[in-house]
C-alpha cells in the first residue's frame, strides 16, 4: 500500500461530496491528524475518522480509491475510555466547501485519544504534538480526568490512569532535559 497525503485526500473527500451532493463532515485521526500537526515524517495507508453522513458510501468510495479506512459515528466507542466530552465541538476545522466539512481534534483531545490505545507509536505521536502546541501536563491530566468521568466502569480504567501518570512523567522529563 502507498502512503496517503493529507491534502490529496481532503481533494477526493471534495469530489466525493459534490458528486453525492450529501453532507459529509470527518474528524480525522491518524496519521492524516499527524500531518495536519505538522509531523512531515509520519506516513500513513488509513483513513481513520469519525464520521457524521453516509458512513456506507464513504467507505466504499475510499476502497475504489485504495484508501483503507477505520471510520465511526462515535471515535469515543473505540475504546473503553471515553473521549473527554465536548471533543467534537472543540475539532479545528482544516477545510470546508459546500457539503463537506473535514476537521482534526483540539490537540489535547488528539492526545487522549492516542494515550487511549498507548502503543509506542501512539505515545511518540502524542509527545510530538504535546511538543508543537506547548500543552502543559495540568491540561493533559484535565482532559484524562474528563475522560475518565465519562467512561464505563471498568479496570481498563486503571491501566488508563497509570499509563497517563507514565505519560506526564515523560512530558516533565523531556522539558527538563531541553
Amino acid at each position: 500500500m502507498s502512503p496517503i497525503d493529507l491534502n490529496a485526500t481532503i481533494k477526493k473527500l471534495d469530489a466525493f461530496s459534490m458528486r453525492e451532493k450529501k453532507p459529509l463532515h470527518l474528524v480525522l485521526l491518524g496519521g492524516l491528524a499527524l500531518q495536519h500537526y505538522g509531523m512531515e515524517n509520519r506516513s500513513t495507508i488509513d483513513l481513520d475518522a469519525e464520521v457524521e453522513g453516509d458512513l456506507e458510501s464513504l467507505f466504499l468510495f475510499l476502497k475504489t480509491q485504495g484508501i483503507p479506512s477505520d471510520l465511526s459515528e462515535n471515535i469515543s466507542g473505540w475504546s473503553v475510555v471515553a473521549m473527554p466530552p465536548g471533543y467534537r465541538e472543540r475539532a479545528i476545522t482544516r477545510f470546508k466547501s459546500e457539503f463537506l466539512e473535514v476537521c482534526v481534534l483540539d490537540p489535547c483531545d488528539f492526545v487522549i485519544s492516542k494515550l487511549r490505545r498507548f502503543s509506542e507509536e501512539d505515545v511518540q505521536d502524542a509527545l510530538f504534538v504535546v511538543k508543537k502546541y506547548e500543552i502543559q501536563t495540568d491540561q493533559v491530566s484535565r482532559f484524562a480526568e474528563a475522560a475518565l468521568e465519562h467512561s464505563i466502569k471498568d479496570t481498563t480504567l486503571f491501566l488508563f490512569r497509570k499509563n497517563v501518570d507514565l505519560f506526564l512523567k515523560k512530558i516533565k522529563k523531556e522539558y527538563r532535559n531541553k
